[in-house]
């Protein structure tokens, strides 16, 4: 285990709590269309979490490139 990267330990880790949240989802006392909704519903609150969160990183990334940039013309 000590050679997996962090990343791949959270992947494994958020995979695990959606099998474990769907399998929830189907086996809850609730009718099909109820469940269809709800999934829906948290498919759409997920996309726009993952949206939000890849501006962030893509403006972090910007940021440290810049700083990466600056501090080479500094150097050279």
């Amino acid at each position: 285990m000590s050679n997996c990267k962090m990343g791949t330990k959270v992947l494994c880790l958020l995979v695990g709590v959606a099998v474990g949240a769907g399998l929830a989802l189907l086996l809850a006392p609730r009718s099909g269309r109820e469940v269809r909704r709800y999934l829906a519903r948290r498919a759409e609150d997920g996309r726009d979490y993952l949206a939000a969160v890849s501006k962030e990183f893509r403006r972090q990334a910007e940021d440290v490139v810049e700083r990466g940039k600056s501090l080479a013309a500094r150097l050279a």
